[in-house]
């Protein structure tokens, strides 16, 4: 059965390649950009109270240029095959750069395996990309969905030559990275601008933020029913010995995400050779990973159901009353972590409550986050 679906891919990668080489030369375009100035001004990133600091990689320092030519190619659908799907297709502002389907199309509604994952502070992300960490970098996570064949099924060769012969995007590349000719645009250079808009998506203004890292005064802000989730979230609940161990793996910083790989008991096997998905086992090629897969920011996790790698849980009480139940056990499954809670019905309601402080709506109006062609 894979090598019936891993050859079906491969024709449809073949398929499209094949109808967009119709339509673009192959070949590079020349053209000479020395005339146009380049002056770029950097852009300072400044980490919110109580946050890391993101590491910048040197041959990627952040620009203004950078930054807005990685905003316009992250919406513009020129990088899919036929024109249809940009990165925001998948990633969408007003989901938290997330799609809110349990498993993201592609081109052509072509279907994959895993939902789409949120953007929000990724550029603080230093274990790993994507639900399977096999990538280490943005800049190097920005190059798989043009050439994946049930993402944007394009080739990448073919996305220089639409940018090379593009009306705007000579120009951008030029002021982002001083190329002096067309030919000089590269899929390096693509994913280097896109990696600099994402290290940009910083959320930092929940409720959650305002009481804990910034001091707000309100003593109303957080409300008893919330205040009782913390105490569950954080396990700090004195009159029993009940927590709900929710920060064992998404941490209890500013992130909310350890960024670490866990198999977090969703799976029904009788062993570890049973996944249907075998997550960062499938990477690092270790039995004992079977079934791993990234813990993901909670931040906006209220809007950005559904939930888990296969969108498995429609909402956040589904997602609880998982945990609560201890879910699936297997030899890989932190007993510390996941275990049978035995939570009330009120301290389930207080601890999803308590999650919905991580909010952040003000983040969604950023105008530098939005799209730029409309």
């Amino acid at each position: 059965m894979k090598k019936i679906i891993f050859t079906s891919l491969a024709l449809l990668t073949l398929f499209f390649a094949c109808k967009d080489d119709d339509t673009v030369p192959a070949g590079p375009v020349e053209g000479d950009l020395t005339g146009i100035p380049y002056a770029p001004k950097s852009y300072t990133l400044t980490n919110p109270q109580g946050f890391p600091s993101m590491l910048i990689p040197e041959d990627n320092p952040m620009t203004e240029e950078g930054v807005d030519l990685g905003r316009r190619l992250f919406y513009d659908p020129i990088l899919s095959v036929d024109s249809t799907l940009s990165c925001a297709g998948c990633h969408q502002l007003e989901y938290s750069f997330n799609d809110n389907k349990a498993i993201s199309p592609g081109v052509q509604n072509l279907m994959g395996t895993r939902s789409s994952m949120s953007l929000i502070n990724i550029g603080f992300a230093d274990n790993g990309l994507f639900w399977d960490g096999r990538v280490k970098s943005l800049e190097e996570q920005a190059l798989h969905p043009v050439e994946n064949p049930v993402e944007m099924a394009e080739v990448w060769g073919n996305v220089e030559v639409k940018l090379q012969r593009h009306k705007d995007y000579p120009a951008l590349f030029r002021k982002a990275f001083g190329i002096e000719n067309k030919a000089d645009i590269t899929r390096e250079l693509a994913a280097k601008a896109i990696a600099q808009f994402e290290r940009t998506l910083i959320s930092s203004n929940s409720r959650f933020d305002k009481k804990f890292y910034k001091n707000d005064p309100d003593p109303f802000l957080l409300s008893d029913l919330e205040i009782d989730g913390y105490a569950i979230y954080f396990d700090d609940l004195t009159n029993t010995a009940k927590g709900g161990h929710c920060a064992h793996c998404h941490d209890g910083g500013p992130l909310l995400t350890s960024d670490a790989y866990f198999n977090n008991a969703i799976e029904n096997v009788s062993s570890l050779d049973d996944f249907p998905d075998n997550g960062l086992g499938t990477v690092t090629g270790k039995r004992t990973d079977n079934g791993k897969f990234r813990a993901p920011s909670l931040r906006n996790i209220e809007l950005t159901a559904p939930y888990m790698h296969d969108g498995r849980f429609l909402t956040l009480e589904e997602v609880v009353d998982h945990y609560n139940s201890g879910g699936h056990w297997v030899e890989n499954v932190n007993s510390q972590s996941i275990n049978q809670l035995n939570l009330t019905e009120y301290e389930k309601q207080a601890l999803v409550a308590f999650l919905k402080t991580f909010t952040d709506t003000t983040f969604f109006t950023n105008p530098a986050f939005q799209n730029p062609f409309k």
